[in-house]
């Protein structure tokens, strides 16, 4: 599992770890694929391409799910691997700075998605009622949906019933048992990284990473104050004038990082905090494996028009 300290921190706001926040997914079909054994010597986390496999074979099964409900649908965006790389606490990859800064050609490409994509345009452009049957046929009704109890507290939910439901009970198998392994391991963050950034270890590789940024002229206490100035200092800049700002800055901090070795150190510390968690939450842990393991594996199989 690679979850780097910042983002998984930022993911709790970002995909609503808080209580009552819901995860648009979606019909409980029947595997079409036989039964997957994973045995426990091959539990295994998945690559990043391997991720990338199950969400193209979500998209295409939920493609066919509205077809067969009479909309059109169009499969993606997928994340691309280097997209993935973006939001992280820290960059010690200079090749990957010097080309994304830091990711806002990602940021504005899933903005401009969200506007223009033609799952957004069309139905947008459907008569009310047809609109409401598409969201419905889509994400399921939010009047029957799974519930569950996040281990930092809150609770997050989920449509039973829709053509993502379908999609994910076709790759993962059981939808309530995978919601709840999934949401269970992904939101662990809150509980340790707390841990990881009092560290005497993280402190002073900290500590290194700024003096080191000093020397460049760049004044950050830290990646999260570097974070935060950077939002201000880009505010009123154009696109391409921030992204060259950022390129620059980027290229700055993992250089920085590299040298204080703050990229491996703060990667290593959350491996051994968040290893201690999910021994905590192991049977959560092996479903989550186990389900991921098995949705790759029809995902491979699939046989979709």
């Amino acid at each position: 599992m690679s979850i780097t300290v910042a983002v998984a921190t930022a993911a709790c706001t970002v995909a609503g770890c808080g209580a009552g926040a819901r995860e648009s997914t979606a019909p409980a079909e029947q595997p079409k694929s036989g039964s997957v054994v994973i045995s426990n010597s091959e539990l295994r986390d998945l690559t990043v391409p391997e991720e990338m496999e199950i969400e193209y074979a979500e998209y295409a099964l939920v493609k066919e799910c509205m077809e067969n409900k009479g909309f059109e649908y169009w499969a993606g965006p997928v994340a691309s691997a280097d997209a993935r790389k973006a939001g992280r606490y820290v960059n010690d990859d200079i090749a990957w700075a010097r080309k994304y800064g830091y990711g806002r050609p990602f940021d504005e490409a899933a903005e401009k998605d969200r506007r223009e994509h033609p799952n957004v345009r069309f139905p947008n452009a459907l008569p009310r009622k047809d609109r409401i049957r598409y969201n419905t046929a889509l994400n399921g009704d939010y009047d029957n949906v799974l519930r569950v109890d996040l281990p930092a507290g809150g609770t997050i939910e989920t449509p039973r019933e829709g053509c993502w439901a379908g999609a994910r009970t076709r790759l993962y198998g059981d939808l309530e048992d995978w919601f709840k392994a999934k949401k269970t391991v992904t939101s662990l963050t809150p509980l340790y990284v707390p841990d990881i950034l009092a560290d005497e270890r993280l402190k002073k590789a900290i500590t290194a990473w700024s003096q080191c940024m000093g020397e460049a002229d760049r004044a950050f206490s830290s990646p999260d104050d570097l974070r935060e100035k950077r939002i201000t200092l880009t505010a009123q800049m154009s696109s391409r004038d921030a992204q060259e700002f950022e390129v620059e800055l980027a290229v700055n901090e993992a250089t920085c990082a590299t040298k204080t070795s703050l990229g491996k150190i703060s990667r290593d510390l959350e491996r051994e905090y968040l290893s201690v968690m999910l021994k905590k939450y192991g049977k959560e842990n092996t479903a989550y494996q186990r389900m991921r393991l098995t949705a790759l594996s029809r995902a491979r199989d699939l046989e979709i028009r």
